[in-house]
């Protein structure tokens, strides 16, 4: 039926292209009812065609200040949207933000966690923002099937958003908008596959209920298991996310829950470059695995908040947030580390890191707009608070009996030998407990029509850290130490749909602790606990907004404070661990959204990192490239809608990463890569109702390439997934 109903459709519409209209006839009842259909189908297909179109918004929750447009804020922000995520498949949130020309992603430590790279920043999933709540979303690895947008804002955020738990969100931060119902009642049930043998399904649905549509609901729910491109790598994810939400009058609640289930098995790793190592190895098969049988990650969060706004009046409004996750992850990591970069031999060692995670967060704050003599005041001032609860315990293993090789492959027996352990791998006992409490109070002051808008705020906070034994579970140290984090921002409209802007903003993190050694000098104040450390950053730009064009070009610098050892006078061969080294990352970032002919669609953008070290210890690695940061990024993604075939969409994307040094020395070096992803669309009728059908090849070429060498602790790299293809299909009933 539903192939008779598409074919007597193209029949028809050629059937009416090819007439001659020499001469004029009257219609008859069945012309006219199958030009009613037909016009039907045309709108249904152009509707359908228009809620698929993959996009990005600039603009957002620029955390304390609100949900604003890009062109009235002092920062860079922009959020890809849920059709883009429904369109592109993306299994992970890293492979959202294969989108963005300023970020790109890498993995933790031995195990399958993203962690992003942001203005040569690491963002770790600790610090994922939902909704603006820190320490709510699952903290390794994050479906991004349950959200309505990933909105980046590109830069520090200690006063936006508060100082990030895990001690990252300097470059960068990055939010997640869950799901709510919308206006149009959806139904929507998914198909898809991910070669080379990855299949699941999803369902979505919202409805409005009440007088006025004033209460809403969403379920959403996804199920998807089996291998990945990459050989004998299996995924499974389970997902459910629910909301419900009231809108009536002045008073706005919404209520969001989310569960999670995820598991990774024989994940290929990072390879570890050893010292001894003075050359990058030559990059395996795209699709060869070096990763062990026994390896895994198994992960599983609950979370939610409530949200509740209310307004005072026209100008006045009062709000408040609680949300609270608990999370646990159990894993046998990989440590891989090379032995011969010539011949690929590699050793194996391994790791259990079971941990649980009880974490709280509440936001509440009031925001008031007031106006007189032809200048405009936006208050903002409020309060937020984190309670995180860390349990868990570790046995790291020596290396296996046996050796695998990265070029073929073999499996060794499992690393069994505890190296060192801690705590109680069957049942984690609290590591630490901390609480991040603040206070933010901010003016955004408006002159000549708001063409002028300047910003300032402090942001004072607190960080209290009380740490515990691994062996006794009796706390051992207790932290606590106050910070006050400014912002100063500055936007100018000249003429109408340019903004121009400016800002000074810090990052703000939890200070180390003083090793015993550090830079080769024994430490003179082991287990001192530093001061919170800061980052500065400066940031001049502009923006465009046009009906057919949407841009934005930015130049930053960010000054951020490391912790090195010092050399002593005396003794000989001592030093002060302290925070007086420095990270120096300057750039320049480009992204544009254009229509620039009805049908074609223009997604891209460029960044130019310099990150250099600067006050290191003895001058060692001065002036050096951070590991792990390319020298550029360039996206592009278009969109096709062509006219001869109607229901047609052709995508494609270019992903460009310049060359990154792979260790602190630069002495190795990892060598630019570009991947090409094609795909397309098309939207058939089915008893008049949308049926999209989507098909996409990542890295249509099976480019085998070093993909990052970024991690925290030494020279790693990551090896880019190779020709992957997807396909789904999506009817809206």
């Amino acid at each position: 039926m539903k192939t008779r109903a598409v074919l007597r459709l193209t029949a028809g519409a050629l059937t009416m292209a090819a007439a001659c209209p020499a001469f004029a006839q009257d219609p008859t009842t069945t012309d006219r009812a199958a030009k009613r259909t037909e016009d039907r189908a045309a709108d249904i297909v152009v509707t359908a065609q228009q809620a698929n179109e993959t996009g990005v918004t600039h603009g957002g929750d620029v955390g304390v200040l609100g949900d604003k447009p890009a062109e009235d804020v002092p920062f860079a922000i922009k959020s890809y949207n849920a059709a883009l995520i429904l369109n592109q498949q993306p299994q992970t949130l890293g492979q959202v933000l294969d989108n963005d020309p300023s970020v790109r992603t890498s993995y933790g430590f031995g195990n399958a966690a993203e962690q992003f790279v942001i203005r040569g920043f690491a963002l770790t999933g600790d610090d994922i923002g939902f909704d603006g709540l820190y320490g709510i979303t699952p903290r390794q690895l994050i479906a991004p099937e349950l959200y309505e947008s990933v909105q980046v804002l590109n830069g520090s955020s200690a006063f936006l958003n508060g100082a990030a738990p895990g001690g990252s969100a300097i470059g960068g931060s990055v939010n997640l908008i869950p799901k709510r119902a919308g206006t149009t009642p959806l139904t929507r049930v998914t198909a898809n596959y991910t070669s080379s043998g990855h299949v699941g399904g999803s369902f979505d649905v919202s409805r409005r209920f009440g007088t006025n549509g004033e209460w809403g609901v969403r379920v959403n729910a996804a199920a998807r298991r089996g291998d990945v491109a990459i050989d004998d790598e299996f995924r499974s994810a389970y997902l459910l996310g629910g909301a419900i939400d009231y809108d009536s009058g002045p008073l706005r609640l919404s209520l969001d829950l989310a569960y999670q289930k995820v598991r990774v098995d024989q994940i290929r790793p990072k390879l570890t470059l050893p010292a001894a190592i003075t050359v990058i190895p030559t990059v395996p098969g795209a699709a060869t695995n070096y990763g062990q049988p026994y390896y895994f990650t198994n992960l599983r969060d609950v979370y939610g908040q409530f949200r509740a706004e209310y307004d005072l009046s026209d100008t006045a409004m009062v709000y408040a947030a609680f949300g609270a996750r608990d999370g646990s992850e159990d894993g046998y990591y990989s440590t891989l580390s090379l032995l011969n970069a010539t011949t690929g031999t590699a050793s194996v060692s391994g790791s259990r890191i079971p941990r649980t995670d009880n974490n709280e967060a509440a936001q509440a704050g009031l925001r008031v707009k007031l106006a007189a003599g032809g200048v405009t005041h936006e208050f903002n001032i409020g309060g937020s608070m984190n309670w995180l609860t860390n349990r868990n315990a570790y046995e790291f293993y020596a290396n296996s009996s046996g050796t695998t090789n990265i070029y073929a492959p073999v499996v060794v027996p499992e690393p069994s030998l505890v190296s060192f352990a801690g705590g109680n791998l069957d049942t984690p006992f609290p590591i630490s407990r901390t609480r991040l409490t603040s206070a933010f109070a901010s003016d955004t002051v408006g002159v000549w029509d708001d063409r002028i808008l300047l910003t300032a705020g402090l942001r004072l906070q607190q960080i209290v850290v009380k740490s515990y034994s691994y062996f006794t579970s009796l706390q051992t140290d207790a932290y606590r130490k106050d910070a006050v984090t400014p912002v100063v921002g500055l936007v100018i409209k000249p003429v109408d749909h340019v903004s121009l802007y400016a800002n000074r903003i810090e990052a703000l993190v939890q200070g180390a602790t003083a090793p015993a050694i550090s830079g080769g000098l024994n430490i003179v104040n082991v287990g001192e606990v530093l001061p919170p450390s800061r980052s500065t950053q400066y940031e001049v730009g502009g923006k465009l907004s046009l009906d057919a064009v949407t841009a934005s070009l930015s130049f930053f610098t960010t000054d951020r404070a490391t912790a090195i050892a010092t050399p002593l006078s005396s003794p000989a061969g001592a030093g002060r661990f302290d925070a007086s080294g420095l990270q120096r990352n300057r750039g320049i970032e480009f992204s544009i959204q254009a229509e620039p002919v009805r049908g074609l669609r223009i997604i891209g953008g460029g960044s130019v990192i310099d990150a250099r070290l600067r006050r290191q210890t003895g001058g060692l690695n001065e002036g050096r490239k951070v590991a792990g940061v390319p020298d550029y990024l360039v996206n592009g993604n278009v969109e096709w809608d062509p006219a001869f075939i109607p229901a047609l969409t052709l995508t494609g994307r270019i992903v460009h990463t310049g060359p990154q040094a792979a260790n602190a020395a630069n002495t190795l070096s990892l060598p630019d890569w570009t991947r090409f992803d094609l795909g397309a669309r098309y939207v058939a009728v089915v008893a008049d109702t949308p049926l999209t059908i989507r098909a996409g090849v990542d890295n249509v070429a099976n480019r085998r390439y070093w993909a990052s060498a970024f991690d925290s602790l030494r020279p790693d790299l990551l090896q880019g997934a190779p020709r992957t293809v997807k396909l789904s299909a999506s009817i809206d009933l």
